[in-house]
């Protein structure tokens, strides 16, 4: 009953990553190379997610699924455990749901344009332009969230996947040195996560200091 993932450390696979090791499930990790430079990494995941992006999981059965939000439904709904995802009827489905959505149909494809821009603007001379404002709409975004985070978890005294998604996310831009600037309450829900006891294997295959 071993799940494979297939990842490459520090991307968006770890989203996926970091809920399994939470579950204790058994998971093959097989790295992927760099998505953006090689055109056979690309080729080889492709076979099996057309869009050739992490995570990709491969459940124990065969099927693939994709989609970071959907795994973390998923994984919830196969575990029969409400403690990362509440559960339906609990009072806080509704905002942990739209918090869920805001972070990957918003914010998350703000780095799908922003980290390669030459995939979306043939002018090279446009694309820092692209890539600044598409940085500057992320920030904007984040403030959304900071200003709707509660204390000590994003939901208030519940714990959840956000607090997942918001540890590994303000990782990436504009950084941890932004959000401690202007996000000090989603800084705090981040540093909170990374110090959980159990995930600390994790966080060094992906983040490695």
């Amino acid at each position: 009953m071993t799940y494979k993932l297939f990842a490459r450390p520090g991307w968006g696979s770890m989203l996926t990553e970091i809920q399994l090791g939470w579950y204790g499930l058994p998971v093959e990790i097989e790295e992927v190379g760099d998505l953006f430079a090689s055109a056979e990494a690309r080729a080889r995941l492709g076979a099996i997610n057309p869009l050739a992006q992490v995570p990709t999981l491969i459940l124990p059965d065969g099927a693939v699924m994709t989609e970071s939000a959907a795994i973390t439904l998923y994984l919830a709904e196969a575990m029969g455990r409400g403690d990362l995802v509440p559960a339906p009827g609990d009072t806080l489905r509704p905002a942990f749901l739209r918090w869920l959505v805001f972070l990957v149909a918003n914010i998350y494809p703000t780095f799908t344009f922003a980290d390669d821009p030459a995939r979306f603007v043939p002018d090279e001379a446009a694309r820092a332009g692209f890539r600044a404002q598409v940085d500057a709409y992320a920030e904007r975004l984040w403030r959304v969230m900071e200003s709707e985070a509660g204390a000590p978890w994003f939901l208030g005294e519940r714990f959840t996947a956000l607090d997942l998604y918001i540890a590994v996310m303000t990782r990436w831009r504009p950084r941890r040195a932004w959000f401690a600037e202007h996000c000090p309450r989603l800084t705090d829900i981040a540093l909170a996560t990374e110090a959980l006891p159990g995930l600390a294997e994790v966080w060094q295959r992906n983040f490695p200091e």
